[in-house]
C-alpha cells in the first residue's frame, strides 16, 4: 500500500462528499431499484464522481460499485464503492450514513474509508497500520464479558427467521443492550470505542469491504459467522468485534460453530 493509494482514497471521498452535501436535507430525485431499495441522485452522482477519478488515475484497476456495477481490470486490484451506505438515513435527514471506499488486492481488503461528509468524520484503515479518524488514532475498547457489550445492527428486518434466532440468542447474552440503525456508522463507532459488537447478515461486498481494515487497524476483528476472514466471496454474514478476546464467546452465543 503506497502513500499515493491513501492520498487517492482521500481524494475519492472528497469528491463524493462534494456531491452529497448540497443534497442533504434538500430536494433530490429518487426512485426504487429492482430490489425495491431506494436510490437517489446523490448515490449515483457520488459514485460517478469517484469512477471518473479512478478511470484516469487507475485505468487498469477493477471497480465494483453499488450503483453502476463492475468494470473489469487487469492489475489484481479492485476498488469497491458504496457512495451512500445508509440511503434511507440520508433520505430521512439523519447524518449516520457514510461513503464507503475499499481497495482489494487479490480479493482481500487492504484499505478502507468510511466518510461521513456532514459531520466531517473520516475513518481510514490500511492493512498493517493503525486506523485514523481525521488523522488521529482510533481505538476499540476492551470488554471483559458479553454482558458488558453494546451490540449494534442495522435493523431486525434484515434477518430471516433462522438468522434472527441466532442473533437474538447473542443479544440475550448482552443483557439486551442493542442499538438498531446506523449501517456503516456502527462500524465507525466500534473503531472509536463507542460500540463493542456489530452483527449483520445479507451484506454485499460493497457493504463490508471497506470496514475490515478500519475495524482491524483500530484493534478489533472482522469475520463471518464462522470466524473466517472476510474476502470478495464472503456470503455477507458479518461480525465486527472491538475486543478479539471475546470472539469465541460471540461465536458460541451465535451457535454457528456447532
Amino acid at each position: 500500500m503506497t502513500p499515493a493509494d491513501i492520498s487517492l482514497a482521500n481524494c475519492l471521498a472528497d469528491a463524493a462528499g462534494a456531491v452529497i452535501r448540497p443534497l442533504f436535507r434538500a430536494d433530490f430525485a429518487h426512485e426504487a431499484k429492482a430490489d425495491a431499495s431506494p436510490v437517489t441522485e446523490a448515490d449515483r452522482g457520488a459514485e460517478a464522481a469517484i469512477r471518473a477519478i479512478l478511470d484516469v488515475e487507475c485505468p487498469n484497476d477493477s471497480i465494483v460499485g453499488e450503483e453502476f456495477g463492475t468494470k473489469d481490470g487487469t492489475s489484481g486490484r479492485c476498488w469497491v464503492l458504496d457512495p451512500i451506505d445508509g440511503t434511507i438515513s440520508f433520505m430521512a435527514g439523519r447524518p449516520i450514513f457514510g461513503t464507503l471506499i475499499a481497495l482489494l488486492q487479490d480479493g482481500f481488503p487492504v484499505l478502507g474509508v468510511i466518510d461521513q461528509c456532514i459531520s466531517g468524520e473520516r475513518w481510514l484503515g490500511v492493512t498493517g497500520r493503525e486506523t485514523l479518524l481525521n488523522g488521529k488514532p482510533a481505538k476499540t475498547r476492551k470488554c471483559r464479558e458479553l454482558s458488558d457489550v453494546v451490540l449494534a445492527s442495522s435493523g431486525p428486518q434484515y434477518f430471516d427467521n433462522h438468522s434472527a434466532e441466532h442473533f437474538m440468542a447473542l443479544a440475550a447474552k448482552t443483557n439486551q443492550r442493542t442499538v438498531w440503525g446506523g449501517d456503516c456508522y456502527n462500524y465507525a463507532l466500534l473503531a472509536s470505542g463507542h460500540v463493542d459488537l456489530v452483527v449483520e447478515t445479507g451484506l454485499k461486498l460493497h457493504d463490508f469491504a471497506a470496514l475490515a481494515p478500519i475495524v482491524e487497524g483500530a484493534g478489533g476483528i472482522m469475520c463471518d459467522w464462522n470466524g473466517d476472514p472476510l474476502h470478495a466471496a464472503s456470503e455477507g454474514h458479518v461480525i465486527a468485534l472491538g475486543d478479539p478476546a471475546r470472539l469465541d464467546d460471540v461465536l458460541e452465543a451465535l451457535a454457528c460453530n456447532h
